[in-house]
């Protein structure tokens, strides 16, 4: 079977590295116990596949199998899911603590995809499984919107549900409008009964996310963008619950002031820079600033029951078909360069058989 890697180079300083892909041959794995095979119909990628060409992931491993997003079938004849459509858990050594993975989770916390410390990855043409990490797909999803779901669709619903605890009346401001996560974040939140708001440095970003319903938006290229956003909200109600944000900065400090007394920053990364200043005006609010990070296999379940009850469907920004280098390199370039508005999907099998036949 034919397997996407990372190509091994001379060695140098994270960040200096650009790792090439390269396509390999494999032989098609043997599950073992409480393992199923599974033919990969769909990939997709997420930030973390470009830190690992940069050498900035911890633990990326050259040779195995990349990202950590897949749809497929089920194709192990004694499994309970045989024949079946469905997504892959993305993490492992993580039960159902709300806090964080559990201590001594046997192997501890880990995410699919090109490291060696869950030496595994969907983009290939057949990966063998846990049948524990394997959920049906919901329903009225595509294949490539399946794909496109269980990462961002965790994160996301983890920062959204778990940690700002969004519900129904609440006002919610999402940085950085375009990425998955964000993305997700902004589906989950109109879904719970939320009003949105959203910054970009893109007004076609800002007019496609109101599409998705947000309330509005600001472009944060512009100096206090802040103050344009408080313009921005309703002036029986003019704060906001909640901040879900994936940028950092100074993010705190802009805003404290449009943030109601003890509500909550969730911080799922932070693209600008590794520190995020907690400042003495958010102490005084009684403001919380939280930490997350993909999430548990509870809510994990949780989130595809959701996206099935609700129909809500993740955004898809640009599909790729088959496994050729040039055109996934498209991807990352795409990635690389922020133009994509919603996932990059690599559509591993060049047509999908019908939906619960092999």
């Amino acid at each position: 079977m034919k397997a996407i890697v990372l190509q091994p180079v001379p060695p140098a300083k994270p960040g200096e590295i650009f790792y090439p892909l390269q396509a390999v041959n494999l032989p098609t794995p043997t599950p073992g116990a409480g393992e199923v095979l599974v033919r990969i119909v769909a990939a997709s990628l997420n930030h973390r596949d470009l830190f690992q060409r940069r050498g900035l992931y911890p633990g990326t491993a050259p040779s195995i199998p990349l990202l950590a997003d897949g749809y497929g079938i089920v194709a192990t004849p004694s499994s309970r899911l045989h024949n079946k459509a469905v997504i892959i858990n993305p993490a492992k050594g993580w039960a159902g603590d709300a806090r964080g993975p559990e201590p001594g989770s046997g192997g501890g916390f880990a995410i699919l995809g090109g490291t060696r410390h869950y030496p595994n990855g969907t983009l290939q043409e057949y990966g063998v499984f846990a049948e524990e990490a394997l959920v049906e797909a919901p329903a009225h999803l595509s294949a490539e919107e399946a794909a496109a779901l269980p990462l961002t669709g965790l994160t996301a619903w983890r920062a959204v549900a778990t940690k700002a605890r969004v519900q129904r009346g609440d006002h919610v401001l999402i940085p950085g409008i375009g990425g998955g996560v964000a993305l997700m974040a902004l589906l989950f939140a109109v879904r719970r009964g939320a009003r949105v708001w959203v910054t970009s440095s893109s007004e076609e970003k800002i007019r496609r996310a109101r599409e998705l319903g947000a309330e509005g938006g600001v472009l944060y290229s512009r100096p206090g963008w802040e103050t344009e956003l408080a313009a921005l909200l309703p002036k029986d109600r003019p704060f906001l619950d909640a901040v879900v944000d994936g940028a950092g900065g100074d993010v705190v400090a802009r805003v404290t002031r449009v943030l109601r007394d003890g509500g909550r920053i969730v911080s799922y990364g932070m693209t600008l820079g590794p520190k995020l200043p907690f400042t003495m005006g958010a102490v005084l609010k009684n403001i919380e600033v939280l930490g997350t990070t993909m999430g548990s296999r509870r809510e994990f379940l949780e989130m595809v029951a959701f996206v099935e009850e609700s129909g809500l469907r993740p955004v898809v920004s640009r599909v790729v078909q088959g496994l050729d280098i040039d055109k996934l390199e498209s991807l990352w370039e795409d990635m690389e360069k922020g133009r994509q508005f919603g996932k990059l999907v690599v559509r591993v099998a060049e047509d999908e058989e019908e939906r619960g036949r092999l």
